[in-house]
């Protein structure tokens, strides 16, 4: 599934279709260069999901959970993640990675290549490409 952003403002009326694309999926790795929009395609998600919270960059905390009310009611979190700093598997093991990408809820991870062997089989893929100076060509695997 493919998508064009031609501007960031226009990222939440696409939220609904990526979801589609995402089948039902949970855990996301993002990929694309720095500056490409992946901070800001996960404030969309978390904007569209009822986070009510600041979504930042979890660039130096390199985890950050965010909470919402799913449409059952339930509580539930989000995790976003920021892989760019850490230089070995054992330092992600450190950070508790594991339990995050085996729990039920949305996990979306920002420089995933450190850890493709440990992603689960189901985790779908986005790819952010900068196609001109406010626009991208968002693919979803």
């Amino acid at each position: 599934m493919k998508f064009i952003v031609s501007t960031p403002d226009s990222l939440p009326s696409l939220v609904h279709r990526m979801l589609e694309g995402l089948a039902g999926r949970r855990k996301v790795a993002l990929y694309g260069d720095m500056g490409a929009g992946k901070t800001t395609l996960v404030k969309a998600f978390c904007a569209h999901l009822g986070v009510f919270e600041n979504t930042t960059s979890p660039t130096y905390s390199l985890v950050n959970e965010y909470s919402y009310t799913d449409q059952e009611g339930v509580s539930a979190l989000f995790h976003h993640l920021d892989l760019y700093r850490l230089a070995s598997q054992q330092e992600v093991l450190d950070i508790g990675v594991e339990e995050i990408l085996y729990d039920p809820w949305y996990c979306f991870i920002e420089w995933p290549q450190l850890i493709e062997p440990m992603l689960p089989p189901e985790t779908a893929r986005i790819y952010v490409e900068i196609t001109g100076e406010t626009t991208r060509l968002i693919r979803i695997e």
